[in-house]
C-alpha cells in the first residue's frame, strides 16, 4: 500500500511511475477552480460576522466544561461524526453497533459486519486526528492522502472496490493514491487525472498558508474545491468531511466536541444542492472574476458556517449542567429501582458531572462505605459503561456510552 508523500516532493511522485505514461491530461489550468478565496466586500460582509460568531460560540462551549468532561464527550462525538458521515454515503451503522465494533463485537451478518468495520476505520482515523497525528495543515496533500490511506487500508476487501458507472467496470481503490482515471460525479466531469497534481499544488499553496481566521472563512471553499478536484478514485466525501473537522480542530481548538457532519447529514439535500451550485461557471460580470460562480461559493460558505454554529449550539444545549444532571440522575434512579445499580450511586454521578473525574479513595468516603463497598459501586458503573479508568487504581472518569445517548443526550443520533 502506498504511503503519503512529504509535501516538499513533486506532487506527481505520489503516482506510480508505470502509470505516468498513460495518464490522461487535458492540460487544464488551476485557474479553472478560482475563486479559491472569497473577496469579502460589502456583499459578503456578513460572512465575517458568522466566522466571529462561530469562534465565540465554540470557545465558550469548550471552556464551560472540565477538561475530563471534554475528553469524554469527544469520544462519543467520534461515533456521532462517523455515523452521520457514513449516512451521507448511504451507509447506515448505528452508533451502538459502532461501539460494539470498537469492542470487537461484530455482527454475524457479513454486510452488517463490513459496515461495522468501515465505521471502525472512520473512528480510527478521527482518533489519529484528535491525538495530533497530523503534521502541518489539515488541508495539505500529505494529510489528505494520509486520511484516505488510513481509512481505506482498514476496510474489508469487499469495500475496497468501486464501480465505474459508465462502463460498469469494477475498479480497485488504492489507499492514499491519487486517481489515474477520469471520473464523473453527477453532472460534474472532474479534471483529468493528469491535472490532479498541479491542481492540488495550487490547493495547498492557497489553503495551507492561511491563518486561523482565514482558515475558518475559507473552510467551505476548501471543502468544495477538494470535492471538485476529486483527487481520489473514491472516498472523497469522507476525506473532505474529516478534513473540515480537522481544520476546525486546528483553527478553533474545538476539543472535538462538535462536528459539522451531523448538520450536513440532517440537511443532505441542501448540502448537495450547494455543492452542485458551486460547480457552476461564473454567471456574468457581477459574479466575481474567477472561472466558477463566486455567488454560489458565498452561499455555500454562509450555509457551512451557519451549520457549524447550529451544531455548537445544539451540543451546548445537550450538556447544559442542569438538564444533563436531571437526565443522568433520572436514568440512575431508574436503574437503582431495577436493582441494576447499587443505592446511592447517584452521589458518585453527581460529583462526576461537576468535576469529570474522581479519585477512587474519595468514593468510599463520599458514600460512607468500606473500600470493598466502594469497589462494588465502581464495578456496577463500569459495567454500564458510564465510567472509565486507565488502571484499576487510577481515578475514574465520566463516560458517555452510545447505548445511553438516547436518555442522556437525546437527539444526538436516532434511537436504534
Amino acid at each position: 500500500m502506498a504511503s503519503a508523500e512529504p509535501t516538499n516532493k513533486p506532487l506527481n511522485q505520489t503516482l506510480k511511475k508505470p502509470l505516468m505514461k498513460t495518464i490522461l491530461d487535458r492540460n487544464e489550468n488551476p485557474t479553472a477552480m478560482e475563486p479559491l478565496i472569497l473577496a469579502l466586500g460589502r456583499e459578503h460582509a456578513d460572512l465575517n460576522d458568522l466566522a466571529l460568531e462561530l469562534v465565540s460560540e465554540s470557545a465558550s462551549f469548550k471552556s464551560s466544561m472540565p477538561a475530563n468532561f471534554v475528553a469524554a464527550l469527544a469520544i462519543l462525538v467520534r461515533s456521532m461524526n462517523c455515523y452521520y458521515s457514513n449516512l451521507i454515503e448511504g451507509h447506515y451503522t448505528h452508533p451502538i453497533d459502532i461501539e460494539k465494533a470498537r469492542k470487537k463485537d461484530y455482527s454475524d451478518d457479513p454486510e452488517k459486519r463490513n459496515l461495522q468495520l468501515e465505521a471502525e476505520a472512520h473512528i480510527t482515523v478521527q482518533s489519529w486526528i484528535d491525538e495530533g497525528g497530523m503534521v502541518g495543515s489539515a488541508m495539505s496533500l500529505q494529510n489528505l492522502q494520509e486520511i484516505h490511506r488510513k481509512f481505506h487500508e482498514l476496510l474489508p476487501e469487499q469495500l475496497r472496490w468501486t464501480i465505474d458507472p459508465s462502463t460498469q467496470q469494477k475498479l480497485q481503490i488504492i489507499p492514499g493514491e491519487l486517481r489515474v482515471l477520469d471520473v464523473k460525479v453527477g453532472n460534474h466531469l472532474a479534471i483529468s487525472p493528469g491535472a490532479v497534481p498541479r491542481f492540488m499544488q495550487k490547493y495547498e499553496q492557497t489553503y495551507c498558508t492561511l491563518g486561523k481566521s482565514g482558515t475558518i472563512l475559507a473552510s467551505a471553499a476548501a471543502h468544495h474545491r477538494l470535492l471538485w478536484i476529486h483527487p481520489f478514485l473514491d472516498g472523497n466525501g469522507r476525506v473532505a468531511r474529516l478534513m473540515s473537522y480537522a481544520s476546525f480542530l486546528q483553527a478553533l481548538d474545538t476539543g472535538g466536541i462538535w462536528s459539522i457532519a451531523r448538520g450536513l447529514a440532517r440537511q443532505q439535500e441542501e448540502y448537495k444542492r450547494h455543492l452542485a451550485n458551486c460547480d457552476h461557471e461564473r454567471r456574468g460580470d457581477l459574479d466575481g472574476r474567477g472561472a466558477l460562480s463566486e455567488s454560489s461559493l458565498a452561499g455555500f460558505t454562509r450555509f457551512f458556517l451557519k451549520t457549524c454554529i447550529d451544531q455548537v449550539k445544539f451540543m451546548r444545549s445537550l450538556v447544559r449542567p442542569d438538564q444533563l444532571r436531571k437526565r443522568v440522575i433520572t436514568w440512575a434512579n431508574e436503574e437503582i429501582a431495577k436493582k441494576s445499580l447499587p443505592p446511592r450511586t447517584t452521589i458518585v454521578l453527581e460529583s462526576l458531572l461537576t468535576s469529570g473525574e474522581l479519585p477512587r479513595g474519595d468514593i468510599a468516603v463520599m458514600l460512607g462505605l468500606s473500600p470493598a463497598g466502594a469497589r462494588r459501586v465502581i464495578s456496577a458503573l463500569a459495567e454500564k459503561g458510564v465510567i472509565v479508568s486507565e488502571t484499576s487504581r487510577a481515578p475514574v472518569r465520566l463516560a458517555f456510552p452510545a447505548a445511553l445517548a438516547s436518555s442522556w443526550l437525546p437527539g444526538l443520533f436516532p434511537d436504534q
